[in-house]
C-alpha cells in the first residue's frame, strides 16, 4: 500500500500535464458564421461601398500630380545607331575618360503648374542593387562607430586601399555611389535644389555615426562613383545615405533633392548636368 502511494506521488511530480484551462484546451466560445450566399454578397457590397470613395479620392489626388521626365543618357553620351558595338565602345571610353567634359545642357518645359515642394529623383534601370553579394558588401558597425574603422568584413574588394589602410565607408554599395550632378536655372537665374532631409531620420541617427568621417574613400585605381567630403561626418552626407538604402528591384528611383519654389505652366527651365557614372 505504501509502495503504491509512493509511485503515484512520484508520477504526479514528474507529470508534464499542463494545468487545465479553457484557453489552453481551446474551449472558449467562438463565432463560427455560416457563409451563406446572402452573407457573402452583403459583405462584398459593404466593402465596395466603403472603399470606392477612398479609391476615388486617391485617384483624384493622383490626377493632380505633375510629373516631368527627362532621359538624358541617350542624348548626352555619344551614340552610333548604325554600329552598336562601336557605340558601346565609345560610351565606355567616354565615361571612363576623366579628361572629357561631360557637362550636358537640357531644356525642360513644365506641362502644368507645379507647386512646391517639387521632388527631384534620378532613375536607374538594370542596376541590380538587390544582388546578394552587392547587398552584403557593407559593414554597419564601421559606419556607426569611429573606433571600428578597421572592421571591413564583407566589404571585399573595397575594404583596403593600395596601402592596406581601411576604407571608410567600405563596401561595393558605397563605392558605387551615384555621381551624376544636376543644376537648374530659370531665366538664367539659378534654381536651387535643397538636398537636406532627403534621407531617413533613422539612418541619420542610428545607422551612420555623427563622428565617423570618410577615410581613403575612392583612393584606389578604379573609381566607382562619387567622392565624399572627408570633413563632413557620414550621417550628414545624405546622398550617401539615400544610395545605401538598396532597392529591391533593378529599376528604381532615388530622391536627389527638392525644389522649394513653384514652377509655372509652359515655363522653360534649363538643366545642366554632369554625367559621370
Amino acid at each position: 500500500m505504501s509502495s503504491g502511494d509512493g509511485a503515484s506521488q512520484s508520477s504526479s511530480k514528474t507529470s508534464s500535464k499542463p494545468t487545465y484551462s479553457r484557453f489552453t484546451q481551446q474551449e472558449l466560445p467562438a463565432c463560427k458564421p455560416i457563409l451563406t450566399p446572402e452573407l457573402v454578397m452583403a459583405t462584398f457590397i459593404f466593402l465596395g461601398i466603403t472603399f470606392i470613395p477612398i479609391g476615388l479620392s486617391h485617384l483624384a489626388a493622383s490626377d493632380h500630380v505633375v510629373e516631368l521626365i527627362d532621359r538624358y543618357d541617350e542624348d548626352c553620351i555619344p551614340a552610333d545607331k548604325f554600329n552598336p558595338a562601336a557605340a558601346h565602345h565609345n560610351r565606355v571610353g567616354y565615361i571612363q575618360d576623366v579628361k572629357t567634359d561631360k557637362t550636358c545642357v537640357r531644356t525642360l518645359t513644365v506641362p502644368k503648374k507645379m507647386k512646391h515642394p517639387i521632388f527631384v529623383y534620378y532613375q536607374l534601370d538594370d542596376f541590380y542593387q538587390n544582388h546578394r553579394r552587392f547587398v552584403k558588401s557593407r559593414n554597419d558597425e564601421q559606419y556607426r562607430n569611429p573606433l571600428a574603422d578597421h572592421r571591413t568584413g564583407n566589404c571585399e574588394p573595397e575594404s583596403l586601399n593600395n596601402e592596406n589602410k581601411p576604407i571608410v565607408p567600405c563596401g561595393l554599395i558605397a563605392w558605387s555611389l551615384f555621381n551624376d550632378t544636376f543644376t537648374l536655372s530659370r531665366n538664367n537665374i539659378a534654381l536651387p535644389i535643397n538636398k537636406k532631409d532627403i534621407a531617413w531620420e533613422s539612418d541619420k541617427t542610428h545607422k551612420f555615426g555623427s563622428n565617423v568621417y570618410p577615410k581613403n574613400f575612392q583612393s584606389r585605381g578604379l573609381i566607382g562613383g562619387a567622392k565624399l567630403n572627408e570633413s563632413i561626418p557620414l550621417n550628414q552626407q545624405e546622398d550617401l545615405l539615400v544610395w545605401m538604402r538598396t532597392a529591391a528591384l533593378p529599376s528604381f528611383r532615388k530622391l536627389y533633392g527638392r525644389i522649394e519654389t513653384d514652377l509655372e505652366a509652359n515655363e522653360k527651365d534649363r538643366e545642366k548636368g554632369r554625367e559621370l557614372l
